[in-house]
């Protein structure tokens, strides 16, 4: 599994309420690992899929750009950060 990065930039309050309009467009089980952090700057969205070739293609790709854009979100600053090798979260979780 690969992790990276979408960084959004500017204030959180409408960033946050445009993530959410973009998560609807995506069933929870579509998301193997998907974190989103507030920053005093904007928000950092953590996203895994299956190998960084997929990711590079989603993130690169017109459909997911129309995607952020329909719900309101500025252009991410994409990271590409690594293998997943350990993930733990506590059982029932969920903000």
């Amino acid at each position: 599994m690969f992790l990276g990065a979408y960084h959004f930039d500017g204030d959180p309050v409408p960033l946050l309420a445009a993530y959410r309009r973009l998560m609807r467009g995506f069933p929870p089980a579509t998301s193997d690992l998907h974190v989103c952090v507030e920053r005093a700057d904007g928000i950092t969205v953590y996203d895994a899929c299956p190998s960084r070739s997929v990711f590079a293609a989603f993130s690169a790709s017109p459909d997911f750009a129309g995607a952020v854009a329909a719900a309101g979100l500025p252009a991410a600053r994409v990271e590409l950060l690594g293998e997943v090798r350990t993930a733990r979260l506590r059982q029932g979780f969920e903000a």
